[in-house]
Protein backbone atom coordinates (compact mmCIF):
# COMPACT_ATOMS: atom_id res chain seq x y z
CA UNK A 1 0.00 0.00 0.00
CA UNK A 2 1.43 3.35 -1.03
CA UNK A 3 1.35 6.16 1.52
CA UNK A 4 0.07 9.67 0.88
CA UNK A 5 2.50 12.17 2.44
CA UNK A 6 1.48 15.82 2.70
CA UNK A 7 4.39 18.27 2.98
CA UNK A 8 3.21 21.81 3.67
CA UNK A 9 4.67 25.25 4.41
CA UNK A 10 2.36 26.91 6.91
CA UNK A 11 2.01 30.24 8.69
CA UNK A 12 1.26 30.14 12.41
CA UNK A 13 -2.42 30.86 11.66
CA UNK A 14 -2.66 28.03 9.14
CA UNK A 15 -2.26 29.80 5.78
CA UNK A 16 -0.41 27.91 3.04
CA UNK A 17 -1.03 30.18 0.05
CA UNK A 18 1.83 31.36 -2.18
CA UNK A 19 4.84 30.70 0.06
CA UNK A 20 7.40 30.88 -2.74
CA UNK A 21 6.88 34.17 -4.56
CA UNK A 22 4.75 37.33 -5.01
CA UNK A 23 3.02 36.13 -8.19
CA UNK A 24 2.63 32.48 -7.21
CA UNK A 25 -1.04 32.78 -6.24
CA UNK A 26 -2.70 36.17 -5.81
CA UNK A 27 -6.27 34.82 -5.77
CA UNK A 28 -8.54 36.46 -3.21
CA UNK A 29 -6.30 39.51 -3.24
CA UNK A 30 -3.53 37.69 -1.37
CA UNK A 31 -0.60 40.11 -1.01
CA UNK A 32 2.05 38.24 0.97
CA UNK A 33 3.36 35.86 -1.68
CA UNK A 34 6.91 34.76 -0.92
CA UNK A 35 6.48 34.82 2.84
CA UNK A 36 8.70 31.80 3.51
CA UNK A 37 11.79 33.13 1.71
CA UNK A 38 13.21 35.33 4.53
CA UNK A 39 12.98 32.41 6.97
CA UNK A 40 14.74 29.73 4.95
CA UNK A 41 18.08 28.40 6.16
CA UNK A 42 20.07 25.14 6.18
CA UNK A 43 17.71 23.49 8.67
CA UNK A 44 14.54 24.19 6.71
CA UNK A 45 16.26 23.35 3.41
CA UNK A 46 17.39 20.01 4.81
CA UNK A 47 13.85 19.26 6.00
CA UNK A 48 12.50 19.87 2.50
CA UNK A 49 15.26 17.75 0.96
CA UNK A 50 14.57 14.88 3.35
CA UNK A 51 11.02 14.66 2.07
CA UNK A 52 12.40 13.67 -1.34
CA UNK A 53 15.32 11.46 -0.34
CA UNK A 54 13.41 8.23 -1.02
CA UNK A 55 11.73 7.41 -4.34
CA UNK A 56 8.42 9.27 -4.72
CA UNK A 57 5.62 10.22 -7.07
CA UNK A 58 4.13 13.70 -6.91
CA UNK A 59 0.44 14.22 -6.26
CA UNK A 60 -0.64 17.71 -7.34
CA UNK A 61 -3.69 19.88 -7.78
CA UNK A 62 -3.96 21.66 -11.12
CA UNK A 63 -2.98 25.12 -9.84
CA UNK A 64 0.18 23.81 -8.14
CA UNK A 65 1.00 21.63 -11.15
CA UNK A 66 0.97 24.67 -13.45
CA UNK A 67 3.21 26.61 -11.04
CA UNK A 68 5.67 23.72 -10.79
CA UNK A 69 5.61 23.02 -14.54
CA UNK A 70 6.52 26.64 -15.21
CA UNK A 71 9.47 26.54 -12.84
CA UNK A 72 11.13 23.21 -12.05
CA UNK A 73 11.92 22.03 -15.60
CA UNK A 74 13.74 25.31 -16.17
CA UNK A 75 15.93 25.64 -13.05
CA UNK A 76 19.64 26.00 -13.80
CA UNK A 77 21.29 22.60 -14.09
CA UNK A 78 24.62 23.72 -15.54
CA UNK A 79 27.20 23.53 -12.74
CA UNK A 80 29.30 26.20 -14.41
CA UNK A 81 26.52 28.79 -14.52
CA UNK A 82 26.60 31.69 -12.05
CA UNK A 83 23.04 31.07 -10.89
CA UNK A 84 23.57 27.32 -10.34
CA UNK A 85 22.44 25.97 -6.97
CA UNK A 86 23.17 22.31 -6.32
CA UNK A 87 20.14 21.67 -4.11
CA UNK A 88 17.69 23.36 -6.47
CA UNK A 89 19.15 21.58 -9.49
CA UNK A 90 18.94 18.17 -7.80
CA UNK A 91 15.32 18.73 -6.78
CA UNK A 92 14.53 19.87 -10.31
CA UNK A 93 15.97 16.65 -11.73
CA UNK A 94 13.97 14.58 -9.24
CA UNK A 95 10.73 16.40 -10.05
CA UNK A 96 11.33 15.95 -13.78
CA UNK A 97 11.90 12.22 -13.34
CA UNK A 98 9.01 11.61 -10.93
CA UNK A 99 5.56 10.63 -12.10
CA UNK A 100 3.17 13.52 -11.55
CA UNK A 101 -0.42 12.49 -10.75
CA UNK A 102 -2.61 15.53 -11.35
CA UNK A 103 -6.18 16.30 -10.33
CA UNK A 104 -7.42 18.07 -13.47
CA UNK A 105 -10.30 18.31 -15.91
CA UNK A 106 -7.88 19.29 -18.70
CA UNK A 107 -5.86 16.12 -19.18
CA UNK A 108 -4.72 17.02 -22.70
CA UNK A 109 -2.86 20.10 -21.44
CA UNK A 110 -0.43 18.28 -19.15
CA UNK A 111 2.79 19.14 -20.96
CA UNK A 112 5.38 18.30 -18.31
CA UNK A 113 6.92 14.88 -18.94
CA UNK A 114 5.75 11.95 -16.82
CA UNK A 115 2.44 13.64 -15.99
CA UNK A 116 -0.74 11.58 -15.59
CA UNK A 117 -4.30 12.82 -14.98
CA UNK A 118 -6.40 11.39 -12.18
CA UNK A 119 -9.97 10.36 -12.97
CA UNK A 120 -12.99 12.62 -12.61
CA UNK A 121 -13.91 10.75 -9.43
CA UNK A 122 -10.85 11.90 -7.51
CA UNK A 123 -11.42 9.96 -4.27
CA UNK A 124 -12.02 6.67 -6.08
CA UNK A 125 -8.98 7.30 -8.27
CA UNK A 126 -6.83 7.96 -5.20
CA UNK A 127 -8.00 4.83 -3.38
CA UNK A 128 -7.15 2.77 -6.46
CA UNK A 129 -3.77 4.51 -6.90
CA UNK A 130 -2.78 3.80 -3.29
CA UNK A 131 -3.26 0.08 -3.91
CA UNK A 132 -0.90 -0.03 -6.89
CA UNK A 133 2.80 -0.84 -6.74
CA UNK A 134 5.10 2.14 -6.63
CA UNK A 135 6.69 4.76 -4.40
CA UNK A 136 4.85 6.89 -1.87
CA UNK A 137 2.78 9.83 -3.10
CA UNK A 138 4.04 13.24 -1.96
CA UNK A 139 1.69 16.23 -2.04
CA UNK A 140 3.09 19.73 -2.40
CA UNK A 141 0.93 22.86 -2.28
CA UNK A 142 -2.48 21.89 -3.67
CA UNK A 143 -4.72 23.09 -0.83
CA UNK A 144 -8.00 22.03 -2.48
CA UNK A 145 -6.63 18.57 -3.22
CA UNK A 146 -5.41 18.24 0.39
CA UNK A 147 -8.90 19.13 1.63
CA UNK A 148 -10.33 16.21 -0.35
CA UNK A 149 -7.62 13.84 0.87
CA UNK A 150 -8.21 14.80 4.51
CA UNK A 151 -11.98 14.53 4.15
CA UNK A 152 -11.57 10.99 2.78
CA UNK A 153 -8.99 10.11 5.49
CA UNK A 154 -6.36 9.20 2.90
CA UNK A 155 -3.35 11.01 4.41
CA UNK A 156 -0.84 8.79 6.24
CA UNK A 157 1.89 11.35 7.01
CA UNK A 158 1.74 15.13 7.45
CA UNK A 159 4.98 17.12 7.54
CA UNK A 160 4.52 20.76 8.52
CA UNK A 161 7.05 23.57 8.35
CA UNK A 162 5.40 26.21 10.55
CA UNK A 163 6.74 29.73 10.02
CA UNK A 164 6.74 32.47 12.68
CA UNK A 165 4.30 34.81 10.93
CA UNK A 166 0.56 35.53 10.97
CA UNK A 167 -0.97 36.18 7.53
CA UNK A 168 -4.65 36.60 8.32
CA UNK A 169 -6.40 35.80 5.05
CA UNK A 170 -5.41 33.13 2.54
CA UNK A 171 -5.85 29.49 1.55
CA UNK A 172 -5.63 27.29 4.61
CA UNK A 173 -4.49 23.74 5.23
CA UNK A 174 -7.65 22.88 7.18
CA UNK A 175 -11.08 23.96 5.96
CA UNK A 176 -13.30 22.23 8.54
CA UNK A 177 -14.18 19.24 6.37
CA UNK A 178 -11.46 16.88 7.62
CA UNK A 179 -12.26 13.38 8.85
CA UNK A 180 -11.41 13.16 12.58
CA UNK A 181 -8.08 11.37 13.11
CA UNK A 182 -5.53 10.68 15.82
CA UNK A 183 -1.94 11.64 15.04
CA UNK A 184 1.46 10.74 16.46
CA UNK A 185 4.37 13.20 16.47
CA UNK A 186 7.37 11.28 15.12
CA UNK A 187 9.83 14.14 14.58
CA UNK A 188 10.17 17.76 15.63
CA UNK A 189 12.85 20.43 15.59
CA UNK A 190 13.17 24.20 15.30
CA UNK A 191 15.42 26.25 13.05
CA UNK A 192 17.51 29.21 14.20
CA UNK A 193 15.00 31.47 12.42
CA UNK A 194 12.08 30.09 14.40
CA UNK A 195 10.60 27.66 11.87
CA UNK A 196 9.12 24.56 13.53
CA UNK A 197 9.32 21.22 11.74
CA UNK A 198 6.67 18.75 12.89
CA UNK A 199 6.11 15.35 11.26
CA UNK A 200 2.95 13.45 12.18
CA UNK A 201 1.76 9.95 11.31
CA UNK A 202 -1.84 8.75 11.32
CA UNK A 203 -2.30 6.71 14.51
CA UNK A 204 -5.92 5.64 14.88
CA UNK A 205 -9.09 7.26 16.11
CA UNK A 206 -9.50 10.39 18.19
CA UNK A 207 -9.33 9.58 21.90
CA UNK A 208 -11.20 11.57 24.52
CA UNK A 209 -11.23 11.79 28.30
CA UNK A 210 -12.60 13.89 31.12
CA UNK A 211 -11.29 15.94 34.04
CA UNK A 212 -14.64 15.72 35.82
CA UNK A 213 -14.46 13.90 39.19
CA UNK A 214 -16.21 10.54 39.33
CA UNK A 215 -17.83 11.60 42.60
CA UNK A 216 -17.85 15.40 42.75
CA UNK A 217 -18.29 17.02 46.11
CA UNK A 218 -20.88 19.68 46.86
CA UNK A 219 -18.53 22.48 45.74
Amino acid sequence: MRKVIVGTFLSLDGVMQAPGGPEEDTSGGFRFGGWLVPHMDETTGAAVGALFERPFDLLLGRRTYDIFAGYWPYVQKDEKAKDYDAGTAELGRKFDAATKHVATHRASSLGWKNSKPLGADFVSAMKALKKTDGPDLVVQGSSELIHQLLAADLVAVTQLLIFPIILGKGRRLFDGGEAPAGLKLVKSEASAKGVILARYERSGEVKTGSFVFDNPDAA
